[in-house]
């Protein structure tokens, strides 16, 4: 009796593509439900994206806030626009941030005294 062979990453790209079917996903999501690696998904995903299989739905902010975090749709369609920050806007958020945390620990400083 002879066994059909199937790669494994047909078998992953198949999980990949499912989970985009089923909603929209970051390629963070991806890698957790499919078990690929990160950079493999991002691979992928960009792939996709070149050859119009898939498109960006939106943008979600990272840990600083910026909207770099690309959540993609399987099919056609328009990419999200990307709000982008202007370098007066981010230097004036840095400092904002900095004067806040040098305020907190004098804050903090002053309830240990």
């Amino acid at each position: 009796m002879k066994h059909k062979q199937i790669k494994v990453n047909a078998i992953s790209y198949a999980h990949l593509v499912r989970a985009m079917i089923d909603g929209d996903k970051t390629c963070l999501e991806l890698a957790e439900i499919t078990g690929l690696h990160y950079v493999t998904v991002l691979q992928y995903t960009r792939e996709l994206h070149k050859v119009g299989a898939a498109h960006i739905s939106m943008w979600i902010p990272d840990k600083l806030g910026r909207e770099s975090i690309k959540v993609y749709k399987i099919g056609r369609g328009f990419d999200a626009k990307r709000f982008r920050m202007s370098q007066a806007e981010r230097q004036r958020r840095y400092r904002e941030r900095q004067r806040f945390n040098r305020e907190q620990r004098g804050f903090m400083g002053e309830m240990a005294a």
